[in-house]
């Protein structure tokens, strides 16, 4: 058994069981990884892979304690392989964000200029995503912190931070009747063509929940996957936008103006999460208190390098 043979294994589980998207993956050919499996099979003598002719459908139960396995292993080898750089690189390298977009455009750019000042000789990587998108790629090591909604809260194998909340308002042209029968009502609201956020990303679920709760249904004409391209729709008229108010709050709006909604639906909580368990660099640290200076660094060290059990002991890396 190798490293090769475990990798093959998970990327098998994260492309569906497509090994021409293993191979591309893991820059080797399908051939080899097809050897690969063959000859980790012959070795434990048990069938991983569910197949019908060459095709793979699955894993056998064997299969899944084995992924299970390989992830872990595959995790503490990174962390290896991560720990003479933690130490030896404490104030250069690459610092990687994993973010939605409203977050990268609107809330981030203040806290990014901060940090260059602080560590000129990092390399900063924005990933934007959905919130999905940015668990995933937390899980899989390829983002060093993730900036996203509750969704970080939800998985056990990170660690998540508040950062801050927020309410969505409504964006309309300056000439809108809406702008002067505020308050706006959702009633009144439902009988007005919507643009929003498309669903699963930036509070989107908040907006239905407040509209089915009344028994109303909303007229969403559009929804998209950023609050520029539903600030666009909104000057061409289209319809009454419902953004995150930080997505209102700049001098781009002429023409449009803003109106109240906190009253109409939930606020929503930015949150900032890290990998459970994951050795992480000072500037990951330095991040986060920019962030969220309320943030106490001891509280974010004893829970980001735990394992979601409060019974281990936590060893604090200081770097």
């Amino acid at each position: 058994m190798n490293f090769q043979q475990l990798k093959i294994i998970r990327e098998a589980a994260r492309c569906e069981f497509n090994l021409t998207e293993v191979a591309n993956t893991l820059f080797t050919s399908q051939s080899g990884v097809s050897r690969h499996i063959r000859d980790l099979e012959d070795e434990l003598g048990v069938e991983i892979f569910i197949r019908r002719g060459k095709r793979l459908l699955g894993m056998t139960e064997p299969g899944k304690a084995l992924l299970t396995i390989a992830e872990r292993i595959l995790d503490e080898a990174g962390k290896v392989r991560r720990l003479a750089d933690v130490f030896t690189n404490e104030t250069s390298g690459v610092l990687t964000i994993a973010t939605t977009h409203t977050q990268a455009r609107y809330s981030l750019p203040k806290i990014i200029k901060a940090f260059c000042q602080l560590y000129p000789n990092v390399r900063l990587e924005l990933n934007q995503g959905s919130p999905q998108e940015i668990v995933s790629m937390l899980l899989a090591g390829e983002a060093d912190i993730g900036i996203a909604s509750e969704m970080l809260v939800n998985n056990s194998s990170l660690a998540a931070f508040p950062w801050f909340s927020w309410h969505h308002a409504l964006l309309v042209p300056k000439e809108h009747e809406l702008v002067q029968n505020q308050p706006v009502s959702l009633s009144t609201l439902s009988c007005y063509p919507l643009i929003t956020y498309r669903q699963g990303i930036t509070g989107r679920s908040r907006v239905d929940r407040a509209f089915q709760s009344a028994g109303l249904k909303p007229d969403i004409v559009l929804s998209a996957q950023d609050s520029d391209v539903v600030k666009t729709y909104v000057k061409l008229g289209l319809g009454v936008g419902i953004l995150a108010d930080q997505a209102c709050e700049t001098e781009e709006n002429e023409g449009l103006v803003r109106v109240e909604a906190t009253h109409l639906f939930d606020a929503s909580t930015v949150w900032l999460g890290l990998k459970r368990g994951q050795l992480q660099r000072n500037y990951v640290w330095q991040f986060l208190e920019l962030c969220n200076a309320n943030l106490s660094l001891e509280e974010i060290k004893r829970q980001a390098l735990s394992y979601g059990n409060e019974d281990e002991p936590v060893i604090d890396f200081q770097i």
